[in-house]
């Protein structure tokens, strides 16, 4: 099933140029994603396209107007949920991810709306928008970086989209909710460096025992916010019997 997304912005190229490389590429060639952009400017009836205008009562900085936002997304008739990028708005997660991911089945996608400047005028959030979606406590320029990462996130979970179906079940967020533990490929020594030894051992049951350990080890290390409750009999064993890999 097809999954839509329709990115409306200022900078449409941004977002094109991007989703159109390695796996996003692949999947709008596969047609998993529907990728639609909008260019906000187009919808505006001047010939200068003015996008923006002073905010009512002063202040630092130009306001999106809302008439031009209206009429895009009016023209366009996008899947809803329609979030705006806003620092203000819910954090985005893996969570939010997959509930994205699940609007393919619901409503055939989502959509997002990308502001600038010092933000969209206010009637755009209360009569247009369903929500706002935030990539963390940073500010941008603009949404569409912030459009990409979510446009990603939720792409590679669409059945088809990865080369390997359990590589979002094993990874960081996954199934077990914890952070990944260290990879090592080829050659088994690198400058000094060795691979743990039951990496190469062969026994598949243990090289999963250690893999829970270091994704606990790690956890407990960076996310402790990550681990669910007190940690089980059985997983205070494996951290006992496997030390945590050193990090930097």
């Amino acid at each position: 099933m097809s999954l839509r997304i329709d990115v409306f912005s200022l900078f449409p190229q941004l977002v094109d140029n991007f989703c159109a490389e390695s796996l996003l590429g692949k999947a709008q060639q596969r047609d998993l994603l529907d990728l639609r952009t909008h260019d906000i400017r187009e919808q505006t009836s001047d010939v200068h396209g003015t996008v923006d205008d002073s905010p009512f009562g002063g202040g630092v900085g130009m306001v999106m107007k809302a008439e031009p936002i209206f009429d895009a997304v009016e023209a366009a008739a996008p899947p809803r949920p329609l979030l705006l990028l806003s620092p203000g708005g819910r954090q985005f997660n893996q969570t939010m991810a997959y509930e994205l991911a699940a609007t393919a089945e619901t409503s055939g996608g989502f959509s997002l709306l990308c502001g600038r400047y010092e933000g969209v005028d206010h009637r755009v959030r209360q009569h247009l928008c369903d929500g706002e979606v935030s990539i963390g406590d940073v500010v941008l320029s603009g949404g569409e970086v912030g459009a990409c990462v979510i446009i990603e996130a939720v792409t590679r979970l669409l059945d088809g989209a990865m080369g390997n179906a359990t590589s979002t079940v094993t990874e960081s967020f996954g199934d077990s909710g914890l952070l990944e533990e260290p990879q090592f490929t080829r050659p088994a020594e690198f400058r000094g460096w060795v691979v743990p030894d039951v990496l190469r051992s062969g026994d598949h049951r243990r090289v999963e025992r250690w893999r829970r350990a270091q994704r606990l080890h790690r956890t407990l290390r960076e996310r402790l916010d990550l681990v669910p409750g007190e940690l089980d009999l059985e997983d205070q064993k494996l951290l006992d019997e496997f030390p945590p890999v050193p990090y930097s």
